[in-house]
């Protein structure tokens, strides 16, 4: 017959091994992977789903998906990290989406346009374009890519190393491997990685810090790959059937060769043009809610 101090023993080791297991999922690189995984089956399935349709069926299936990693995503903080996810809360979403579009269409256009004038590119209306095809297709691929990749790198990514080390490393990491993820795509180079360090890395990393929200990141990111895929430039490499036809001028460095505008010198500078001033007011703010005790990225 057991004791009484014995019956008492194994309450007391389970809930040693609960805390256990809970400690190990809070362990920041344990949920960034599990988060990840998770974001990543996700797009793989629904990636899948979308090669086999076409028009506002895939538009529709690429909403569906983004819906699913998000919720993976907030699941992953609030349940694994043990922690709030202010970045993705629902409030003010809308209205800071709609800046990130702005936003990204004026540094897209306006650059392509600056290219333009300096004779590196040329534009012709594709007659032949299906209009609501292209449409689809251009907003559907850029809507996924921009809410699995903000998701993973402004987000999880970024998150695990401002517990590290502070947003400045989070920025300096999370955009050098942004420029690395890029180093596989058609027509990349060093040069082309480079270029996407500063241009993506670190404007979408500044958006992130002066917003506080992914949203607006989202927003940037999904406007900059829709406005490309639309003008018929190449998105990141990858060639876009878009509404225009697009013949390249001169030196690769103005026009980002068979890369498409993210190769160009001239992103890259309207780039950094925008990004520091970002990243000062995100300095700023920091500051006002250091003095207040109400920090959601340190140092």
């Amino acid at each position: 017959m057991k004791g009484k101090g014995s019956r008492n023993k194994a309450p007391l080791q389970n809930s040693g091994k609960l805390s256990a297991w809970s400690s190990f999922w809070r362990f920041p690189i344990v949920w960034m992977i599990a988060g990840a995984v998770g974001i990543l089956l996700i797009d793989a399935f629904f990636r899948q789903l979308t090669e086999r349709v076409e028009g506002i069926a895939s538009l529709i299936l690429t909403l569906i998906m983004g819906f699913l990693a998000i919720l993976v995503y907030k699941l992953t903080m609030t349940r694994l990290a043990r922690r709030s996810a202010p970045e993705i809360s629902g409030q003010r979403a809308g209205m800071e989406a709609v800046r990130g579009i702005l936003t990204g269409t004026v540094f897209i256009a306006g650059s392509a346009v600056m290219i333009t004038a300096l004779g590196g590119y040329s534009f012709q209306w594709a007659s032949s374009a299906d209009t609501s095809s292209v449409l689809a297709s251009s907003l559907g691929a850029a809507l996924g890519a921009a809410i699995v990749e903000e998701l993973m790198f402004r987000g999880l990514l970024f998150q695990v190393l401002v517990k590290m080390g502070g947003s400045s490393l989070a920025l300096a990491v999370t955009s050098l491997f942004f420029g690395a993820a890029h180093l596989g795509n058609p027509g990349a180079t060093w040069w082309s990685a480079f270029a996407i360090v500063l241009e993506a890395g670190v404007l979408l990393g500044a958006a992130f810090l002066w917003r506080r929200n992914l949203w607006f990141a989202m927003g940037l990111h999904f406007a900059w790959n829709a406005v490309e895929g639309l003008l018929g430039l190449p998105v990141s490499g990858h060639s876009a059937a878009g509404l225009f036809t697009v013949k390249a001028n001169g030196d690769a460095l103005l026009t980002g060769g068979s890369f498409g505008l993210e190769g160009s010198i001239v992103p890259v500078v309207v780039s950094l043009l925008i990004s520091v001033p970002m990243l000062i007011a995100a300095a700023r703010n920091r500051r006002v809610e250091a003095g207040n005790g109400n920090l959601l990225v340190s140092k």
